[in-house]
């Protein structure tokens, strides 16, 4: 598609009549700053106000467009009072009912008038009724025109009405001229002409619609594209030629042999390592699929190369338990490593500075305190990212510019399946290795539904699973009760079970605790002296305790599927039979039945995934609601999967013959977050 005039593309809004700097601050929460920018605030539905509704073809629930004379004007008292309106035509009446009105507005109505109104159709006190509907008052012998497009009705924001939103964009469709194609599809998507049908629009496949889809695809995949070709370009710390002795020793070590699922993917890693262009490779593995032993033999290769390694995990939690996990693998070996968090004291931090910019330490583990300002490495030379989705885009930035005039290795971990449709998208810019096999020896989880009326029965089953020597999770989505939610909270659950089974001990633990706290409660569970931890989802993530074989997760069908799917990995760790009952208060609504029932039938990761993206759309999977990440204009991932990998082709050939188109498609449709693919 052509290219709109450049003047139009980069005007500010500010150069529209009424948009002041005000305005254009209430805009930019829209993403709205240049007048091509609101050529692309594409409407939210459509209405159809083409045509006038016969009083007496009206139906409850029906949007429609009526003409009538005022016969009558009223005001209704009770604890607040309201305007009515009556109007009149062909022997019906229907009356225009507003619950805030100014006095102004109130005497502008006079009998005889002719008002022409649009709004949904209800049946009031003693005839059909609109509730505050848009309306028109003007001279029966002189009547505007109806319109002849469909209506846009878009997303707003506060201080910004409907009203103002068509008039500036139809400003600026005039001004554009329409003279080519991409011109000509956004404008029919602003004004759809009326013999469109409207399913067809609303389910965007109406053909200016999905060329305008197909674009959009095509220009995350060229961005996608550039930023990998910056990334070649750059330089990667080299790695020195080596014998692998330090990897060698850590798998004499191990207890266990690796998976052959592990083998590939560490293999496929040591290439990416031994090139002088930096690595940029996410690893899928499902709960328990030994991700942490991967980035453990890869950080030992750069070790071993004299460059240092950075692991940045999302909570303190887990980045305390992966610096145990690396300490007791490591320290046999001699390679010395560092813990920096936010809750360490000033001095233990400037001592961690100083081993660092010295090179002494070999590998730093923390969170997201490892990319604050005072943090310099000798030689960086693998950021190692766990749990991904969870970091900001700028924050992972951050890391990785530690490395100074290089760009060090990146080794991007998740636990959480990605859908193939939202891999060829997200991720286009990254290598992906899947580890697509469990250890040896793990037990499949058995995962039964069951309604909160049988919670004593649930409780015995604890108290005798604890009895027997195991241990068990008991899940609660809040901390504390809530007067809005009648949720089981983390601390009321924990007294009642402290009550049923007084010999059992219990631990609580929860996000509000200090990361003190938090060891003080998760090291007797996992050291097997509390056998039942009461938790909030703090949990949900990289906690490892092989003998717990017993999750109970309370309010089940209101978490999403992603997130059971990583609670329920916390057990089924070691060799026993594990089980995980997904507790629910009735009524289920359709989304907490096809979530509990996509749960019982299935443990595959990614099948989960896929529903999971279904069901609540890829900015939470990837956790990019605050990112800018995949935000979409008028593409949806699950909609229109089907055009994904044509859109993919064109632009891949795109990128081969013509970098200089490549880039206004770029520019066009991601102007506000060129930078959100780097690393992951």
């Amino acid at each position: 598609m052509e290219s709109l005039n450049w003047a139009i593309d980069s005007t500010p809004v500010t150069e529209l009549k009424g948009v002041g700097a005000k305005v254009a601050e209430k805009l930019q929460r829209l993403h709205i700053e240049t007048l091509h920018d609101l050529l692309l605030h594409l409407p939210a539905r459509y209405e159809d106000r083409t045509r006038i509704t016969p009083f007496a073809m009206l139906s409850e629930g029906q949007f429609a467009t009526l003409e009538g004379e005022i016969t009558a004007v009223s005001m209704r008292p009770g604890r607040k009072t309201t305007l009515g309106v009556t109007l009149a035509a062909q022997g019906y009446t229907v009356t225009l009912r507003f619950f805030h009105f100014s006095p102004n507005q109130a005497k502008a109505f006079k009998n005889g008038q002719w008002i022409r109104a649009y709004g949904e159709i209800k049946y009031g006190f003693q005839n059909w009724e609109i509730i505050h509907p848009e309306y028109h008052i003007f001279n029966r012998d002189n009547p505007p025109p109806l319109p002849a497009t469909y209506t846009a009705i878009y997303p707003l924001t506060e201080g910004i009405s409907q009203n103002q939103l068509r008039k500036w964009i139809g400003e600026v469709l005039n001004k554009a001229g329409l003279n080519n194609d991409y011109e000509r599809a956004l404008a029919f998507c602003h004004r759809p002409p009326s013999d469109t049908p409207l399913d067809d629009l609303e389910c965007f496949q109406t053909p200016p619609q999905q060329a305008l889809i197909r674009e959009e695809f095509m220009a995350h995949r060229l961005a996608l594209l550039s930023l990998k070709e910056d990334t070649v370009i750059s330089q990667a710390p080299k790695l020195s030629a080596h014998c692998y002795e330090l990897t060698r020793l850590f798998k004499t070590h191990l207890s266990f042999e690796l998976t052959d699922a592990q083998t590939r993917v560490l293999r496929e890693i040591s290439a990416d390592l031994a090139l002088n262009t930096p690595m940029m490779r996410l690893v899928q593995g499902d709960v328990g699929s030994g991700k942490t032993v991967i980035a453990a033999l890869s950080a030992l290769q750069v070790i071993e190369g004299e460059h240092q390694v950075a692991l940045m995990a999302p909570t303190e939690l887990l980045a305390q338990q992966h610096f145990e996990s690396f300490q007791a693998w490591f320290e046999p070996l001699g390679v010395p490593i560092g813990f920096l968090s936010s809750a360490l004291t000033a001095k233990q931090k400037r001592e961690i500075y100083e081993r660092l910019s010295s090179g002494e330490l070999k590998m730093v583990i923390g969170t997201h305190a490892l990319f604050q300002k005072h943090v310099e490495f000798h030689s960086l030379g693998l950021v190692i990212i766990d749990e991904q989705h969870r970091f900001g885009v700028h924050q992972r930035l951050a890391l990785a510019q530690k490395a100074g005039d290089v760009t060090p290795h990146q080794l991007v971990m998740t636990a959480t399946p990605i859908p193939r449709t939202l891999a060829m998208t997200a991720y286009g810019d990254l290598n992906v290795s899947v580890i697509d096999q469990l250890p040896a020896g793990r037990q499949p989880i058995q995962t039964i539904v069951l309604p909160n009326n049988r919670r004593e029965e649930l409780i015995q089953r604890v108290h005798n699973a604890c009895l027997e020597g195991q241990q068990v999770y008991w899940v609660c989505p809040l901390i504390e009760d809530s007067e809005v939610l009648q949720y089981h909270s983390a601390e009321s659950v924990f007294a009642e079970l402290q009550e049923h089974m007084p010999e059992i001990k219990i631990g609580l633990v929860h996000g509000r605790h200090s990361a003190q706290e938090k060891d003080s409660v998760m090291r007797p569970f996992s050291d097997g002296e509390t056998q039942l931890l009461v938790a909030t989802t703090v949990i949900e993530v990289g906690v490892n305790v092989p003998n717990a074989t017993l999750m109970i997760i309370e309010h089940a069908d209101r978490l999403g599927l992603a997130q059971l799917h990583q609670l329920r990995g916390r057990v089924g760790r070691g060799t026993k039979a594990s089980s995980c009952v997904l507790l629910y208060e009735g009524p289920l609504s359709e989304t907490g039945q096809t979530r509990l029932g996509v749960m019982r039938d299935s443990t595959d990761g990614f099948y989960i995934a896929e529903k999971d993206l279904e069901i609540r759309g890829p900015g939470e999977i990837l956790g990019t609601r605050q990112t800018g990440l995949m935000s979409f204009k008028i593409a949806d991932l699950v909609r229109d999967q089907d055009l994904i990998e044509a859109a993919n082709d064109q632009a891949d050939e795109l990128w081969q013959n013509s970098r200089q188109e490549a880039q206004i498609y770029i520019e066009r449709w991601l102007a506000h977050n060129l930078e959100y693919g780097q690393i992951g």
